[in-house]
């Protein structure tokens, strides 16, 4: 089945994904984790997560899968003794219970079958094993100040995620898409990513005013008509304002799923 990807893998997508950490992103999960699992990383990308996961289960193996070879020379090559390769976790190409953990972050709000990805996912975990899966949800992000171009910025995204078939409101679905793929035992819960020091408002207000710019998601919402490049630049002014605000405050919220096998 074919994916869109609506961020692309430009350098300013890539810059956030780099960021991330089992810690920052996958806290729920640690306390799962034991040495001697074989893990399955779902949409690794550049590998960061992955690589803390490793650690976590060392001396098992660890397996990272994304859709994007361009991606996985650089997670390779930070994790050599790691398993890399592309895949669609719509159809993974793994047997039933090939592994004791299976892992998806910011993965299922990009698919146009989550509940779907989520029954694949659980058939390639093993008795015993546990299913996670942490994605965002758009509409629960808030802020201050309040910029009407980061109204803007999020309206847009929304459009142009939903016209790929996608639904970036994932984090408040994920329970529903656990039950839709017939998961048992399922624990939901929430955590957020909040940027509010002054590093972290010049990070993250500066990789959206280049990412609004630059990306794919930008090149699809000029070509869909849903945006003109002087909407972009609007859009991008108003994250640099936000950015430079000794009052800036942005809440990512995120849904998460724990399920044992």
């Amino acid at each position: 089945m074919a994916v869109m990807y609506t961020h692309g893998h430009h350098e300013t997508v890539l810059r956030s994904h780099r960021w991330r950490t089992a810690e920052n992103s996958a806290a729920y999960l640690l306390p799962e984790l034991r040495p001697g699992q074989r893990l399955l990383d779902v949409g690794c990308g550049p590998g960061t997560i992955t690589a803390d996961l490793a650690r976590l289960v060392a001396p098992g193996h660890v397996t990272g899968l994304d859709a994007a070879p361009e991606v996985l020379a650089e997670a390779a090559a930070a994790l050599p003794d790691a398993t890399f390769t592309t895949g669609d976790v719509h159809a993974l190409e793994y047997e039933d219970g090939a592994f004791d953990v299976v892992h998806a972050h910011q993965v299922l709000q990009h698919l146009p079958d989550p509940a779907g990805a989520l029954a694949e996912m659980r058939r390639v975990c093993a008795p015993g094993g546990v299913v996670a899966a942490r994605d965002a949800d758009y509409a629960g992000m808030t802020w201050y100040p309040l910029l009407p171009e980061l109204d803007e910025w999020l309206a847009l995204y929304r459009t142009v995620a939903r016209g790929n078939g996608h639904e970036p409101d994932a984090g408040r679905r994920l329970l529903a898409w656990a039950n839709a793929a017939g998961l048992t035992g399922v624990r939901a819960t929430a955590s957020v990513w909040c940027y509010a020091s002054p590093a972290d408002r010049a990070w993250w207000g500066g990789m959206w005013a280049d990412r609004i710019l630059n990306s794919r998601l930008a090149e699809q919402a000029v070509s869909a008509g849903h945006a003109s490049r002087s909407d972009l630049e609007r859009i991008s002014e108003g994250w640099q304002r936000w950015a430079a605000s000794p009052d800036g405050w942005f809440l990512i919220p995120h849904g998460e799923i724990l399920c044992r096998v």
